[in-house]
């Protein structure tokens, strides 16, 4: 998120690739509802005209606009850390859902706390930020 949310505008930045990606899309999804200042935005991994053309045309009716982070340059299979990388370093506040200490998520969440982004991760239970 760009801003603090509530009657400001803000930003929020979403995956969309899996059960936490899509139960996160509801969520800002039905605060949009309450707050029409929000954002969403879909931050995709790939710009391949197979992928536009299978994939980013349903998202564009979900979302309000598309992002891709210029990650060409990186090799494929790391793709999804560099646009979750991107994603944090334009976020101020990180929202997730990290309940071991092993895998991508985690490795996003050490990220974020790396760049001292505040931090919320709704799979402990006395989390803040």
């Amino acid at each position: 998120m760009e801003n603090e949310v509530g009657d400001s505008p803000a930003q929020m930045y979403l995956g969309g690739y899996g059960e936490f990606d899509e139960f996160s899309y509801r969520c800002c999804k039905k605060y949009k509802e309450a707050h029409p200042n929000i954002t969403l935005i879909f931050v995709t991994l790939y710009l391949t005209l197979e992928y536009q053309v299978n994939h980013l045309s349903n998202l564009s009716e979900k979302y309000d606009s598309i992002l891709y982070p210029q990650i060409e340059d990186k090799p494929l299979r790391f793709a999804i850390v560099y646009r979750n990388r991107y994603m944090v370093d334009a976020a101020d506040l990180v929202i997730a859902f990290v309940s071991h200490s092993t895998g991508g998520a985690y490795a996003t969440l050490k990220y974020a706390e790396k760049k001292r982004k505040r931090v919320f991760n709704i799979a402990e239970k006395n989390s803040r930020y």
